[in-house]
């Protein structure tokens, strides 16, 4: 049953990407993904909400082919080199789909909530692609580095959805420059996070002194409200 459910999500991945290389995103009627796949409206309700939903599945799709290419060849390599061949993986397990995405960017690139939603998708997907690469999104920096790693792949896939060349050279140098400019900003932000670290810690430590002194108040009024001479 799961094999047939699973079965299913791919046809229709691969029919509206179909017909994205073919129309316009805004031609394309939910009947007609149903139709190109197979299936009948019922079945695609079943499987997905909306055309946006397809979209998050193929991501969902490509982020599953990259990790399981994973593999510990690259495990002594620097931060930048395994973040590297992660991204240019997925650049290759997108390539049947390329034509469709160009389409799908350009037709949805003034659509601030369809991209918003992307953008959630990205970081959900950056998160896994840097648990490939080995690196930590916890800490006070982990949510800086999904964000960069989000936008340094969605700059590069600018590049690479008009890079032609199977060498994928333009598409190699951006990224290059992408993640070097990305790592400047994360070393930066080290620094930050290093030299105000003291003035987080007396702030941690004022906050605290705040709060006993609060509950030392309270508890003496309490006693004070519950001392019979109190109200003499």
């Amino acid at each position: 049953m799961a094999a047939d459910v699973s079965s299913k999500r791919k046809a229709v991945i691969d029919a509206l990407m179909g017909l994205a290389a073919q129309r316009r995103w805004d031609e394309i009627e939910i009947a007609d993904v149903a139709r190109a796949a197979n299936l009948s409206l019922a079945e695609f309700r079943d499987l997905f909400p909306s055309k946006g939903a397809v979209l998050g599945a193929l991501s969902r799709q490509v982020d599953k082919e990259v990790l399981e290419g994973t593999t510990e060849d690259l495990a002594q390599e620097p931060a930048r080199e395994r973040i590297f061949d992660v991204f240019m993986r997925r650049f290759d397990a997108l390539a049947p789909y390329k034509s469709a995405l160009r389409t799908i960017m350009r037709d949805l690139q003034f659509d601030p909530f369809a991209l918003a939603a992307l953008n959630r998708e990205a970081l959900n997907s950056q998160r896994f692609m840097l648990a490939a690469a080995g690196i930590s999104t916890e800490g006070p920096l982990g949510t800086l580095k999904i964000q960069g790693a989000a936008l340094v792949y969605a700059n590069t896939l600018r590049t690479w959805l008009e890079d032609d060349d199977p060498a994928m050279a333009k598409t190699m140098a951006r990224l290059d420059r992408e993640l070097r400019r990305g790592e400047r900003i994360l070393e930066r932000a080290e620094d930050v996070r290093r030299l105000t670290a003291p003035f987080r810690a007396a702030g941690r430590a004022l906050m605290e002194n705040r709060r006993s002194a609060r509950s030392y108040t309270k508890r003496k009024d309490d006693g004070e409200a519950s001392n019979p001479a109190a109200a003499i």
